[in-house]
């Protein structure tokens, strides 16, 4: 089964904001070459997740992990994110999907803080 990734971020005004959502794309695929990897944004910005769950299909993918680059449980990545890919999804009804939560305090966090000092 081809298994994709898509990695959804808020979205900005900011073309910096946006574009970094691709860098983290690029290392993630190149860590596993294997995985479709896609990036897209809640709002305020292309491509959008309606975008982003369509490229995974139409790159082969069977089944899709949605990751909300989120920290904390707020209303997007608890409630937002999860309503518009469950909407995005029924268009695709030979595509399973699971969501993930936000990151919030996985010891990952801090250990990137502490490779900061």
């Amino acid at each position: 089964m081809k298994h994709a990734l898509l990695i959804i971020d808020h979205g900005s005004k900011l073309d910096a904001a946006n574009d970094m959502i691709f860098d983290v794309v690029n290392t993630v695929q190149r860590i596993n070459p294997s995985l479709i990897v896609v990036g897209c944004h809640m709002e305020l910005a292309s491509p959008t997740i309606e975008d982003g769950f369509k490229d995974c299909v139409n790159q082969g993918a069977e089944f899709i992990t949605v990751q909300p680059f989120m920290l904390s449980p707020g209303r997007h990545s608890t409630s937002d994110i999860p309503n518009m890919v469950k909407d995005i999804s029924k268009k695709y009804p030979s595509i399973n999907y699971k969501m993930q939560p936000h990151f919030g305090t996985h010891h990952k966090i801090a250990e990137i803080i502490l490779e900061s000092l």
